[in-house]
C-alpha cells in the first residue's frame, strides 16, 4: 500500500477504478487479490485483473479461482511527511512451484547443512506521524448523483421549516444574551441546542444557513451586510440593465429562525471558543455595542476584499466591483461624466479624459463590465449623447498575455477579437504602477518607461486580498504557519482538510475565497463556495462532531448519545492500518477497502454506536461562462471528465439560462426577467439621484 500522495497517477487512477470496480460488481472474492501485494508492479496487476473483472461482468468470478492464501507481512515507511504501508504478499504456491522451493532450500548434495526457513518480515513502523491520504477523485456522473440525492434531502429540511410558525421575536432574542465582563453583552445558551456561529453572508454562508437545521441547532449570523448579494451579475446593476435590488434576498429571508446580528467579528479566540463582535452600525453618539458569542462550532465565510497590491492611489481613486454600494457609485459616476462632457465650453482634451473608461485587470469581472460598460455607451448613451462619442474610449489593461486565463486558448482569442470588433482597446503585457486624480501610470513588463495615461474613471478589478480576521486567524494558529507565507499576509487562506475543518482549530470550518483546501486547490469561484456551504450544512444536520482540524486527525465523529461517556478524542486518533487484522479476513469489504486507501485503520475498529463521516468535499465543476459584449458570451461546459466550448449568440443565451436558475429565490428571478424586458424594450435608465 502506498500513499496517494507519493503515488504515481497511473497507480492513483487504479486504486479508484478498482474499487470502482468493487462497487459495480460487488466483486468481493476478487479482493484476494489483495494479498498478491509486494511491489508497485504487482500492484499494478492487480488493477489489471480488476479491470478484466469489470469488462467481463459476470465471468469476473473465473478471474478470482486462482486461490489467493498468504499472510501479509508489513511495514510502515515515510514518504513525503507522512506514513505509507508497504503490503508484501505471496501467493500460494502450485505444486510445481513448491518442488522447485523444495529444491533450492535443500543442501548441496554431500552437505551436512540443515533446511533453513525462509524469514518472514513482521510490521514495523519507521514513523510514529501518521496522515490520511488524499482521497481519489470520484467519476463525474457519480458525483452528480450524490449531489442530487443530497439535494433532495435538503429540500425536505426547507420544507419542514417552511410550514414553522415559531417564528423567534426581539424577546427571544434579548433572552439569548446576558450582561458580560466591561459591560459587554455575551450570547448565552438557554436552550440545550448547540450554538452554530456563521461570519458572513456570501455565497458559502448563505448556503449553509439555507440549509442547516435550525430545529437542532441554535443558528447565529453576524456579518456587516443583511443580504445575500449575487455577485456574478453586479456588472450589470452599474449600468442600469438590471436593478441592484433584484440581486438581493435579505437573510431573514433565507432563513427567518436563523438569528442576525449586523456587526463585525473581530476576533476568534479558538481555546475558549469566543467570537468578539462590534455592530456594524452606530447610535447618534457614535456609539457601538460589543458583544461576545461562545459558540459550539463557527463557520467562517468572510469572503475577501479588493486588493490593491499596494499600488499607490488606487484606494484613493479607483472604484470597485464587490458590493451594491459599488455599482451605485459607478453608476452615478459615469452618468456625471457625460454630462460633465456635454457642458458648453468643455475643452476637447477634458472630453477626451472624462470620457476614458479604464478597467484594469483582464478575469471574469473585468472583461464582463467592460463588455457591459461598452454596450451602454454604444447602444444607450450614443442616442442622447451622439456628439460625444468620438470621444468616448473604453480601456482593458491587463498585466498576463491574455484575458481570461480561465477559459481555453480558443476562447479568450475570440474574447479579444470580439472586444477589437466593438471598439474595445485591450492592452496586454502591461502594470499600473501608480493611479492619480486624472492619469494612472503603466508600465510594459518589457519595458522600464513609465507612460501616463489621462483617464476619467478607473474600475480596479485585479484580485482579492485577505481580510483581517482570517490574517489574525491564520497568524494566531501555529499548525497554519506551514501552510502560508508570513512575508505576504494580504494573500493569506485558512487551511482546510478535506472536510472544510481549519487546520489546528477545534470545531471551526472555513469556507469559499477565505478558505484553501489542502491537496485539492479549488477556484475562488461562487459555484465552489456554495457548495461548500450546503455540504458543512448537510454534515452537521446528521449529528457529526468536527473535532480538531488537519490531514492526522479522524474525520467527523458521531456518537449514539445512548453510549453514555465515551472517550471521543480516542476516537479522533489515527493509527496505522492493522494489516494482520485485514489479512485474516474471509472477504474484503468496501470499508476494508477505504482503510487501506485512506491509510486509517479506525475503519477497522469502529465500536457499535460511532461512526464517521467518510464523505469528503467533491466540487462538481460544471463549466465557467463570462460575458464579453456584444450579445456574446463564452461557455465552457464541462460534464462527464469532458470540455465543450460555445461562444457567440448562443453561449449569450446559455449565460442567461444559467444566471436566472441560479437565482436563490422565484422572486429573483421574476425581478431579473423583468428587468432584462424592460431594457431590452425601454432602454437602460439614465436617469441622476
Amino acid at each position: 500500500m502506498f500513499s496517494l500522495n507519493s503515488t504515481p497517477h497511473c497507480l492513483k487512477s487504479s486504486i479508484w477504478r478498482l474499487s470502482v470496480a468493487f462497487r459495480q460488481h460487488k466483486l468481493v472474492s476478487g479482493f484476494a487479490d489483495l494479498r498478491r501485494l509486494s511491489t508497485l508492479s504487482s500492484f499494478t496487476t492487480m488493477h489489471a485483473t480488476a479491470l478484466q473483472h469489470t469488462a467481463r461482468g459476470q465471468q469476473a468470478t473465473a478471474c478470482s479461482r486462482t486461490r489467493v492464501r498468504a499472510t501479509i507481512p508489513a511495514r510502515i515507511c515515510h514518504c513525503q511527511g507522512r506514513q505509507r504501508l508497504v503490503v508484501v504478499a505471496t501467493a500460494t504456491p502450485t505444486k510445481e512451484d513448491a518442488t522447485l522451493k523444495a529444491d533450492s532450500a535443500a543442501p548441496a548434495k554431500g552437505s551436512s547443512a540443515a533446511p533453513t526457513a525462509v524469514p518472514v518480515p513482521q510490521p514495523v513502523i519507521e514513523d510514529e506521524g501518521i496522515e490520511l491520504a488524499w482521497p481519489a477523485p470520484r467519476p463525474w456522473a457519480e458525483v452528480l448523483l450524490s449531489k442530487v440525492a443530497d439535494t433532495v434531502d435538503d429540500l425536505g429540511v426547507i420544507a419542514r421549516r417552511t410550514f414553522n410558525d415559531n417564528v423567534p421575536g426581539i424577546e427571544a432574542i434579548d433572552r439569548l444574551f446576558r450582561a458580560g465582563k466591561g459591560g459587554k453583552l455575551q450570547l448565552k445558551k438557554e436552550t440545550q441546542k448547540p450554538v452554530v456561529l456563521v461570519l458572513g453572508t456570501g455565497w458559502g454562508a448563505h448556503s449553509l444557513v439555507k440549509v442547516i437545521d435550525v430545529e437542532q441547532f441554535e443558528v447565529v449570523v453576524v456579518s456587516p451586510r443583511n443580504h445575500f448579494l449575487f455577485t456574478p451579475m453586479l456588472p450589470s446593476t452599474a449600468v442600469g440593465t438590471v436593478e441592484f435590488r433584484s440581486l438581493l434576498e435579505p437573510i431573514r429571508t433565507s432563513n427567518p429562525f436563523a438569528t442576525y446580528l449586523e456587526a463585525s467579528c473581530e476576533k476568534i479566540d479558538p481555546d475558549t471558543k469566543v467570537a468578539y463582535c462590534t455592530a456594524a452600525v452606530a447610535f447618534e453618539d457614535g456609539r457601538r455595542p460589543q458583544f461576545e458569542i461562545e459558540y459550539d462550532m463557527v463557520v467562517v465565510a468572510v469572503g475577501e476584499q479588493p486588493a490593491t497590491f499596494g499600488v499607490p492611489g488606487v484606494a484613493d481613486y479607483c472604484y470597485f466591483m464587490k458590493e451594491v454600494s459599488d455599482t451605485v457609485e459607478l453608476r452615478k459616476k459615469i452618468q456625471e461624466a457625460f454630462e460633465l462632457a456635454a457642458l458648453p465650453g468643455t475643452s476637447e482634451e477634458d472630453r477626451r479624459r472624462v470620457l476614458h473608461f479604464v478597467v484594469v485587470g483582464g478575469g471574469p469581472t473585468g472583461v464582463e463590465f467592460a463588455g457591459t460598460l461598452n454596450d451602454f455607451v454604444r447602444v444607450d448613451l450614443a442616442k442622447k449623447y451622439p456628439e460625444l462619442m468620438p470621444f468616448v474610449t473604453v480601456s482593458l489593461y491587463q498585466s498576463a498575455q491574455s484575458i481570461l486565463t480561465q477559459f481555453s486558448g480558443s476562447l479568450q482569442q475570440r474574447a479579444i477579437q470580439n472586444f477589437k470588433a466593438s471598439g474595445v482597446q485591450v492592452v496586454l503585457g502591461v502594470q499600473v504602477t501608480g493611479v492619480e486624480r486624472d492619469f494612472i501610470k503603466i508600465k510594459p513588463k518589457d519595458s522600464e518607461e513609465v507612460q501616463d495615461v489621462p483617464y476619467g474613471l478607473c474600475v480596479w478589478s485585479t484580485g482579492n486580498a485577505a481580510r483581517p480576521l482570517v490574517r489574525d486567524l491564520v497568524a494566531g494558529l501555529p499548525r497554519q504557519g506551514k501552510y502560508s507565507n508570513p512575508a505576504r499576509p494580504a494573500a493569506a487562506k485558512l487551511a482546510v482538510d478535506p472536510y472544510l475543518r481549519v487546520v489546528g482549530a477545534r470545531d471551526m470550518i472555513a469556507l469559499g475565497d477565505c478558505s484553501m483546501m489542502l491537496g485539492n486547490r479549488l477556484p475562488a469561484t461562487a459555484q465552489v463556495a456554495g457548495q461548500q456551504g450546503a455540504y458543512v450544512a448537510r454534515m452537521v444536520n446528521r449529528g457529526y462532531s468536527m473535532g480538531l482540524g488537519g490531514m492526522d486527525t479522524a474525520p467527523p465523529v458521531r456518537v449514539d448519545p445512548a453510549l453514555g461517556e465515551v472517550d471521543t478524542e480516542g476516537l479522533r486518533k489515527l493509527h496505522p492500518v492493522d494489516a494482520a487484522a485485514i489479512s485474516q479476513q474471509p472477504k474484503l469489504t468496501e470499508m476494508d477497502l477505504q482503510a487501506v486507501l485512506n491509510n486509517d485503520s479506525t475503519y477497522l475498529r469502529t465500536p457499535a454506536g460511532v461512526s464517521y463521516y467518510r464523505k469528503p468535499f467533491e466540487f462538481l465543476s460544471l463549466g465557467i461562462m463570462a460575458y464579453v459584449g456584444n450579445d456574446k458570451a463564452l461557455t465552457q461546459v464541462e460534464a462527464f471528465d469532458t470540455s465543450l466550448n460555445v461562444y457567440g449568440s448562443l453561449a449569450f443565451l446559455l449565460w442567461r439560462s444559467v444566471y436566472i436558475t441560479k437565482q436563490v429565490s422565484f422572486r429573483n428571478r421574476v425581478l431579473i426577467l423583468f428587468d432584462w424586458m424592460k431594457a431590452r424594450v425601454f432602454g437602460r435608465d439614465l436617469s441622476q439621484f
